[in-house]
């Protein structure tokens, strides 16, 4: 597609443009987007570590405070200071039927030990004022369940094995507290790790301990502000964390917003899988200023390509205008504005060579116009004074070859008295010479015309065969018995068109005369017209040497004849044909030669007319 210079720098520059920044773009996008998304994904797994350590760190300070246990006589005082919400022994004998899997493991490993369990309805039944049911809330992405409240609860609890004065297990001493319900432990670990920092009046950071797949104690928030307690993870974090006891490190939808979140598994003695503990970070603030840092980068890559387009565009101006000025002076040139000239200061070194060079071209051509003005009028007047000389001479010679042409044919013929057979050939000799001096003359005198463009056609209606070529033909025949050649004009009479007789008896007698000129001694012309209605074509054929197809560019021009053998042994003037191309082209027709097998056809053609 054609387009300009300045178009094409433009679009160039453009592409360079585009092509540069939308890499940059999106390798920044995600650069951005990565490196504070992972950041915050790998604090929550820190987070994760934190809290995990601070529940554990938990349970065992109970073991502590169980440590200053002495039957009978601090139960109280233990259960006070330690915040227990239960504190009870079980004999060494009855261990086995314990319900605290926590107590049975102390017993048979005769330490202590810590962890969590699930509790039964059946065990809290003994805890005053206990209210730890939960009713499970239905939420968008939640954890499918069958169950409409949750009646068991997740205890962490600690036991002690007590021993006698000969070091036998006499008891077991196990407390807890119930996790269900109870908000100190998760705003203690949030406290700690994230402290009390909002975000639109959201908490930046959450805890959550989940029983199974319920949050049983949690600072997670529901759209009424109440904490969510009952609601449920989501499916694809059970499956993993519950169902495959795998850690989850991802973003996830809790409640009512997405967090970067890590969810880790919380079992029993027996390795099982009864809750989970979570943490996340609100994904708000993180994609917030990823948007923020993207848009500061965005702009920064926005502020480069238009300057780079500002640049493109001032570069293509300083480029394209000095050759738009140099399109302009040479249109002006060739418009005839000779010696035109452009401004050659344009900051650029090879520009203004370009520039100087085209004003010293201009001026070379102007002041050869010039020259070639004041040789064309010289070329002028030498040409009028030469075709003045040719019409002045023709003119005159012309009245004097009549004269000396009907007193050879007079003495010729006997009428001024008998002559002998040698004085006839003299005779004969001198008339041949005149005759061939008289159509020279003609000739000139039709040369003078062309070139004067005083050749004047006068259209009438003719008949072809009767007023021009049946003269010619007649006129030339007796040429033609010199030479043994036979002429055959196959025009018959009522071909009519609408033509100058004289000027077409020029042409007929050109190409008859011609044909038997150059035409093989013994052999045939034959003349033929065509009528197709619109124009009549009219062809001489004679029987000679074909002509060269490179020759015949050369028959119709000025002064121009054919080198051979034959025209070196014909005199000729070289006008004949050039003469009848130009009689013809008045009539507004075209002719040519063309070479047959054994010879050679000059056809004309013009328009019958009305």
């Amino acid at each position: 597609m054609t387009m300009s210079l300045k178009t094409r720098i433009l679009a160039a520059f453009a592409l360079i443009i585009v092509l540069m920044s939308v890499p940059i773009a999106i390798i920044g996008y995600y650069m951005v987007r990565l490196d504070i998304i992972e950041r915050a994904q790998h604090r929550v797994r820190n987070d994760l570590a934190a809290a995990r350590s601070i529940y554990d760190r938990d349970i065992e300070s109970m073991g502590s405070y169980l440590r200053l246990y002495r039957p009978g006589v601090n139960d109280e005082e233990i259960s006070e200071i330690g915040r227990f919400e239960y504190l009870r022994t079980v004999a060494a004998d009855e261990i086995a039927d314990c319900p605290s899997a926590v107590a049975r493991r102390a017993g048979e490993l005769g330490r202590g030990v810590g962890g969590s369990r699930i509790m039964s309805a059946s065990e809290l039944d003994g805890l005053d004022g206990a209210e730890h049911a939960i009713e499970l809330v239905e939420t968008e992405r939640a954890y499918p369940s069958d169950r409409q409240v949750l009646d068991d609860v997740l205890a962490k609890e600690y036991a002690l094995p007590i021993r006698n004065e000969s070091g036998e297990i006499e008891m077991v001493v196990y407390g807890g507290r119930i996790i269900n319900r109870n908000f100190e432990i998760v705003d203690r670990i949030r406290h700690l790790i994230y402290g009390e920092e909002l975000y639109d009046g959201k908490p930046v950071g959450t805890v959550t301990i989940f029983q199974d797949a319920v949050r049983v104690s949690t600072n997670v928030l529901k759209q009424d502000g109440e904490r969510a307690i009952g609601t449920q993870v989501s499916q694809e974090v059970y499956d993993r964390v519950v169902g495959d006891g795998q850690v989850w490190l991802d973003r996830a939808f809790v409640v009512t917003h997405w967090y970067k979140t890590g969810y880790q598994p919380i079992r029993n003695m027996d390795g099982e899988v009864i809750g989970i503990i979570y943490v996340g970070l609100l994904e708000k603030p993180f994609t917030d200023m990823a948007r923020r840092l993207l848009l500061l980068f965005l702009a920064v890559v926005a502020a480069v390509v238009v300057l780079g387009l500002v640049s493109a565009i001032i570069l293509a101006n300083n480029i394209s205008k000095p050759v738009a000025n140099v399109l302009d002076a040479t249109a002006s040139i060739a418009g005839g504005s000779l010696g035109c000239q452009v401004e050659s200061e344009t900051g650029i070194e090879e520009f203004d060579e370009l520039v100087s060079g085209f004003n010293k071209m201009s001026t070379e051509l102007y002041n050869r116009d010039e020259s070639l003005r004041i040789s064309n009028r010289k070329l002028e007047e030498s040409n009028k004074n030469y075709v003045e000389l040719i019409s002045f001479v023709s003119h005159e010679l012309k009245g004097i070859l009549a004269s000396a042409i009907m007193n050879v044919y007079s003495v010729r013929d006997g009428l001024l008295g008998l002559v002998n057979f040698k004085q006839r050939k003299a005779i004969d000799s001198v008339a041949r010479n005149l005759d061939y001096l008289d159509a020279t003359v003609k000739k000139f005198l039709n040369l003078g015309r062309i070139e004067q463009d005083r050749l004047k056609i006068s259209k009438q209606q003719i008949d072809l065969a009767l007023d021009v070529f049946d003269q010619a033909v007649e006129s030339l025949l007796p040429l033609a018995k010199r030479k043994k050649i036979e002429v055959d004009n196959r025009i018959a009479a009522g071909t009519s068109l609408q033509a100058d007789s004289d000027m077409l008896k020029v042409v007929a007698n050109n190409l008859i005369s011609n044909a038997i000129k150059y035409g093989r001694e013994g052999g045939a012309i034959t003349i033929d017209a065509r009528d197709s209605g619109e124009k009549v074509e009219v062809e001489v054929y004679n029987d000679s040497d074909p002509i060269e197809p490179e020759q015949i560019e050369r028959l119709f021009k000025k002064f121009s004849r054919l080198e051979n053998e034959q025209t070196r042994l014909q005199k000729g003037s070289g006008l004949g044909l050039y003469i009848s191309r130009q009689i013809v082209e008045k009539h507004g027709g075209g002719i040519k030669a063309v070479p047959r097998d054994n010879g050679n056809s000059f056809i004309f053609e013009i328009e019958k007319g009305e």
